[in-house]
């Protein structure tokens, strides 16, 4: 089967200017002077970029801020040109990179309809027979013969989104422009682009919600300083990006703690932390939480809260914490770690951003998803009458 689009070898150069010029008055500015002391600096925002989409598969695009995510979405939409290298595409192409591109403020939202759907490339017959559900599903049907001018962005972006879902598109490209909508608009949103796809169309997607880019995609690509670091099965291109930008240790040289590291033993994990500081800790309150890769809550706790006696313990500047949890019974995957240090009166530390670590072969279960299962592995008795 053919491929429905081919990135072969796309490069983008871009020259950033370092002009190193003082204040100028408009007139200096218009008769060029002290133009020669302007420098400008090569960028490669993207370097030998190829990989294939087949039709009807669903491709997410991760990485980094600054990856070139972007930068290649809108060479796909011919909003930009590579510098190099071509590209090869076997259907239409409809994208959603920016709320109001393709949009005019001055013209309502029923005649941007039809426009936006001639720049996709559509009849104006196809966007008749599709107007009534682009309304509908946008929700904008009292506001459709005012100028979008005097729409909100979250109006304007269900209004874009629907006109390139609706009017069939074999390409659709979605940038991370899903997250000026409200948390109801993004769920439906991902349910239409699982029924695109469902109907033999191809996605590709941007985004930095990891739980919506696992659940709509099969493949992802991994993006690096405008290179490809990874591309396969979605679920080991974001393990390859969370093993890229995090790590399960952490050393500080500066605050009360200086080290914080959490490792799997069997069933186990034992978290320890070094901590030292100016003045007497008589109480060290070391606080964790432990998250799922999208961050949200799984378990935590702090002395306190499990009640911990501490009266071998004797107040001192330094010292050193280990935590061994006990059967956390997590199923296999990447967990994110939090942790918050303090005495028995105010915090003196918090993590920024999280302590990532991998989970093996922690339960024997069989089969189990954590999208319908969820993350924690209870123990249960099961009794039969």
């Amino acid at each position: 089967m053919k491929s429905i689009l081919d990135i072969e070898h796309i490069s983008k150069l871009f020259l950033i200017s370092h002009q190193g010029l003082p204040y100028l008055s408009l007139r200096e500015r218009l008769t060029g002077l002290l133009r020669g002391r302007e420098k400008q600096e090569p960028f490669w925002a993207l370097q030998d970029i190829s990989f294939s989409v087949a039709p009807g598969e669903s491709l997410g695009i991760i990485g980094k801020n600054g990856a070139g995510k972007s930068t290649l979405l809108k060479i796909l939409s011919r909003i930009t040109t590579p510098t190099s290298g071509r590209i090869v595409s076997r259907g239409r192409i409809a994208s959603l990179l920016e709320v109001g591109t393709g949009f005019h403020l001055e013209l309502t939202g029923r005649e941007n309809i039809y426009m936006n759907g001639s720049i996709l490339g559509m009849r104006r017959a196809e966007i008749a027979a599709s107007f009534d559900q682009i309304v509908d599903f946008s929700g904008v049907e009292n506001f459709l013969d005012t100028p979008i001018k005097h729409y909100s962005s979250g109006m304007q972006l269900r209004l874009a989104f629907a006109v390139a879902a609706h009017l069939e598109p074999e390409i659709l490209i979605i940038d991370e422009v899903l997250a000026v909508g409200d948390a109801e608009f993004q769920k439906k949103c991902l349910k239409k682009m699982e029924d695109v796809a469902g109907q033999g169309r191809t996605i590709l997607f941007v985004s930095h919600n990891m739980d919506a880019v696992t659940s709509l995609c099969k493949k992802g690509v991994f993006l690096k300083q405008g290179r490809v670091e990874g591309y396969g099965d979605i679920h080991e291109i974001v393990r390859d990006y969370y093993d890229e930008t995090h790590h399960n240790s952490m050393t500080l040289e500066k605050g009360a703690v200086r080290a914080i590291g959490i490792v799997q033993q069997d069933d186990k994990l034992v978290l320890s932390v070094s901590y030292e500081h100016d003045a007497v800790i008589d109480f060290p309150n070391l606080g964790f939480s432990i998250r799922d890769m999208f961050g949200h809550p799984l378990a935590g706790t702090n002395p306190m809260k499990s009640q911990v006696d501490m009266r071998p313990y004797k107040p001192a500047r330094a010292g050193h914490i280990e935590v061994v949890i006990s059967s956390p019974k997590l199923m296999e995957g990447t967990y994110q770690l939090y942790v918050w240090f303090g005495d028995s009166r105010r915090n003196f530390f918090e993590t920024k951003d999280p302590i990532l670590f991998q989970v093996t072969k922690m339960s024997t279960g069989q089969g189990r998803n954590a999208k319908l299962d969820g993350y924690i592995i209870p123990e249960c008795q099961w009794n039969f009458f």
